[in-house]
């Protein structure tokens, strides 16, 4: 009998389900924070060598760039990112972390096993003489996304070298396995670091007028921050700054002579988010001069949204449609005001995001970044699956000449 591609190809990664699952659950037993991921590269890479492949180990040890064909040919890349948050992860279940305060809380090892089955996937196929056409794929397992400076170190060290397109996908805890979300255009906010430090004179807390308190100081800077910054935007246009650390002082009788603050500004406008970094400097000038405070405000990381490419965007929605039905592809009507520097690699190639459906029907939901989060892993060789055969697909010679791809011509 003779058997789609599409065919051949879900019972290859249908045949890896087993070993695809036990990737994600030893990354998430064994987690590492960003810009540590060395034992989890290492144990990529030894996997992937062990299938003939020959990985290469990315910057300072952490990450890795693979590819499908050892010629210098044209490709499309499928990326993942490896590092994990520091949360303590709370669940009772057998491949639950062991190591205290850190945790894969955003999906991370889904990704990466998700790419680990769909280039297997791939090879298998293409040493089987299964594939329609010539294909070629680099898998890029990206480190340190939770900071934002992976991506930059990858395409440094050559990612995106002879590529001509990316693809990638994230979970999503919202929405049930066997559903994708999909959106053309702006997908995610720009996120800019703030790193503000406040320098005052210290003193006995029960002396405070002897003082420059820049405790003081930053209460008023955090409360008219985020006061002043909504009031002073247009209320149809998103921005949203939060401060997630603070830090100052060693005693409750003592006035401390610096505060630091670490915060994310983020927006879905490049002129808002120009007018908001002005705006920040100004209250801050302001607080400094009324306090006799020195505030010192830098952006120190600034990440783009991510700007999905309409062409590969129809692609994944005739791919996902034809795979799960048209009915379970949702078109995300907002951009997410998370970030992600998936953005980084756009600058360079067209690509595209898709959010993959992770949670049970009929069980409570578990968010993103809680210590509480999981995904049903029936999702995994959905993701698997729509990935494999969007490179395939993408890799249709009409597509690689340029054309733009049907949504639905992803020929048997």
């Amino acid at each position: 009998m003779n058997f789609s591609w599409q065919t051949n190809l879900d019972q290859a990664i249908d045949a890896r389900a087993k070993q695809v699952i036990a990737v994600r659950r030893h990354i998430h037993t064994h987690p590492e924070a960003s810009g540590k991921e060395y034992r989890t590269s290492r144990y990529l890479c030894q996997l992937l060598g062990e299938h003939g492949l020959d990985p290469q180990i990315g910057p300072d040890g952490r990450g890795l760039i693979v590819d499908s064909c050892k010629t210098d040919c044209e490709k499309i890349a499928l990326r993942a990112d490896i590092d994990a948050l520091g949360i303590n992860d709370a669940k009772d279940v057998a491949y639950r972390s062991r190591h205290d305060g850190l945790m894969h809380a955003c999906g991370h090892d889904v990704h990466a096993a998700i790419l680990f089955g769909a280039i297997l996937a791939l090879v298998d196929l293409k040493n089987a003489g299964q594939l329609p056409w010539p294909t070629h794929v680099r898998g890029v397992f990206q480190p340190a996304e939770e900071t934002a400076m992976g991506a930059a170190e990858m395409v440094a060290a050559g990612a995106l070298k002879g590529v001509q397109a990316i693809m990638a996908l994230h979970v999503d805890p919202t929405m049930t396995v066997g559903t994708v979300g999909l959106r053309n255009g702006v997908a995610t906010a720009h996120c800019d670091e703030l790193d503000i430090v406040l320098t005052g004179r210290g003193g006995h807390a029960a002396r405070p007028h002897d003082t420059e308190d820049p405790i003081a100081a930053a209460s008023q800077l955090i409360n008219s921050l985020y006061l002043t910054i909504p009031r002073v935007t247009d209320s149809q246009d998103a921005v949203v700054i939060s401060f997630g650390r603070i830090a100052g002082g060693k005693h409750s009788n003592v006035i401390p002579e610096q505060v630091h603050l670490w915060g994310t500004l983020r927006t879905l406008d490049t002129a808002v988010r120009k007018r908001s970094k002005n705006k920040i400097h100004q209250i801050c000038q302001g607080i400094a001069a009324s306090t006799g405070v020195s505030i010192d405000a830098k952006i120190v990381q600034e990440i783009d949204s991510i700007y999905n490419d309409a062409a590969i965007v129809e692609l994944f929605r005739g791919v996902s449609g034809e795979l799960l039905g048209p009915g379970q592809v949702v078109q995300i009507p907002r951009p997410s005001m998370g970030s992600e520097d998936f953005s980084v690699y756009l600058k360079h190639v067209p690509g595209a995001m898709l959010r993959l459906g992770t949670a049970s029907p009929g069980k409570e939901k578990t968010p993103l970044h809680t210590a509480s989060f999981d995904v049903d892993e029936e999702a995994i060789a959905m993701g698997t699956k729509i990935l494999a055969r969007s490179v395939v697909a993408w890799s249709q010679p009409r597509i690689v000449s340029g054309q733009s791809p049907k949504p639905a011509g992803l020929e048997k």
